[in-house]
């Protein structure tokens, strides 16, 4: 038997290894940031930047855009504006203040304010056409970019909370209901399902969803676009939507699809193309893509819009064109500005 003397020295020393053994535990454990980064880098994104201007896609990256990875739910910090206009002068004016101009977009800036607006107004509709034609574009995509950023920022706020949420976690069901991915009240995914919600919630560049609008909405002079801020062409078998002219009584009761606001008009676009299972190639190419961390951009795409027209590839082509001959590749690298988001307001808005 060990004498006492023995057990008097060796329950000290191993008090100290135990402690030892203990703190190298905690130390060396993974933390919570440690557990968030890798499920995040799991769905290919990336803990959230400080500000801004880190967002920045090098114009020779060969990897998924930057602002397509990271996000965060504390930006911006600043309160939102209105800012009354009661000219076209006067918006190209804003834009100039806020350095959103063709200078800037040449230097290489690629920073979007946060611009929001209400509708288009019939006085756009009826005096567009005595715009000069580049004029007219500049200020559709100048007007419409901010709303796609804003859209997809929403989008990829909802794919961070999917990637980091337990699998029983009451927002990641709601998340999985509101995709249609779940139509029960089950209460907790697999994480093979997971997976199949991160293919449908994620970004569309903002390149494909410009070149979409102006065809589909005339460059935001059709009538549905004023009457209904309808920018997208969606059909609407509710009964509620706006009544096309020459109606195709085969396809049944449609009508166009409206919305309360521009921007409710880009949602809800985004929401049919990770939806609907006639977007199912682009969802899988878009997934892949991301997955192999390469550029997801509206060229690419494109090529799998064969069900959004009856005109099939005659509709791609006419996409890729718009793209390539607007340069609005460039805008797939563009991301959203840190200072207060601006809210739009005509002149004549304002006076009623």
């Amino acid at each position: 038997m060990p004498s006492v003397s023995r057990i008097k020295i060796a329950l000290p020393l191993l008090l100290v290894i135990a402690s030892l053994l203990m703190l190298w535990a905690l130390w060396y454990r993974p933390s919570d940031d440690g557990q968030l980064s890798a499920a995040l880098a799991a769905a290919g994104m990336e803990p959230p930047v400080a500000n801004a201007g880190e967002l920045a896609t090098p114009s020779d990256s060969q990897q998924t855009q930057t602002s397509f990875k990271t996000v965060s739910k504390d930006r911006p910090a600043q309160a939102p504006k209105d800012v009354v206009l009661n000219s076209l002068d006067e918006l190209i004016a804003l834009f100039d203040s806020l350095g959103y101009n063709q200078a800037g977009w040449q230097a290489g800036n690629r920073e979007v304010p946060r611009l929001t607006f209400e509708a288009v107004s019939e006085r756009w509709q009826q005096t567009s056409s005595q715009i000069p034609v580049q004029l007219k574009k500049m200020v559709f995509f100048r007007l419409m970019a901010p709303l796609i950023l804003v859209a997809n920022e929403q989008i990829l706020l909802e794919r961070q909370a999917i990637a980091q949420a337990e699998l029983d976690a009451p927002e990641l069901l709601a998340l999985a209901r509101k995709y249609r991915l779940l139509t029960d009240d089950s209460g907790s995914l697999t994480e093979e399902q997971r997976q199949q919600l991160l293919a449908r919630v994620d970004i569309m560049p903002p390149s494909l969803v410009l070149a979409q609008a102006a065809e589909e909405s005339g460059w935001a002079t059709s009538r549905f676009t004023v009457e209904g801020n309808a920018f997208f062409g969606q059909w609407d078998f509710s009964g509620k939507g706006m009544t096309p002219k020459a109606q195709r009584k085969e396809l049944g009761n449609y009508g166009l699809a409206r919305f309360d606001t521009p921007l409710a008009s880009v949602q809800g676009y985004l929401f049919n193309l990770n939806t609907n299972a006639a977007y199912q190639s682009l969802r899988g190419l878009r997934a892949q893509l991301r997955a192999a961390n390469k550029p997801i951009t509206g060229l690419v795409l494109a090529g799998t819009l064969d069900k959004y027209s009856e005109r099939g590839q005659a509709y791609i082509d006419g996409i890729r064109e718009m793209i390539r001959y607007n340069r609005l590749e460039q805008v797939d690298e563009a991301y959203l500005s840190d200072r207060a988001p601006l809210h739009l307001i005509s002149g004549e808005e304002a006076r009623e």
